[in-house]
């Protein structure tokens, strides 16, 4: 089984980015593949409660469906520490399946094999 570690960068600022993250994020874990979404600078925001309720791009489901739907598969959600810092973004604040990680775990899983899409 690949990893997939599928870069989100965006929230509010391009709906339609995030969404797309998140779609190809459950396609990846429909094919059983383990899959991490990463979320820096303004991404880190789609893992905060109550961030996306009303955030739909145009032809997508709403970003909250596409998330929860990525978590109920088994899918990882990591918040960039050093984005979610400035951000005053605490654990207490993510939603279900979303942790606050380090640029180590990321760089590991990258070193580990980790395939990558960037949004």
């Amino acid at each position: 089984m690949a990893h997939v570690l599928i870069h989100n960068t965006h929230g509010k600022d391009d709906v339609e980015r995030a969404s797309l993250a998140f779609v190809v994020a459950n396609v990846a874990r429909s094919s059983n593949q383990e899959t991490t979404v990463l979320l820096t600078i303004d991404g880190v925001w789609t893992a905060t409660k109550g961030y996306t309720d009303g955030l739909q791009a145009k032809g997508f489901a709403p970003l909250s469906e596409l998330i929860d739907q990525f978590v109920a598969a088994g899918g990882q959600i990591w918040a960039c520490g050093a984005c979610t810092k400035p951000r005053d973004i605490t654990p207490e604040d993510l939603i279900e399946g979303a942790e606050i990680v380090g640029a180590a775990t990321a760089v590991e899983a990258l070193v580990n094999g980790a395939k990558t899409l960037d949004f």
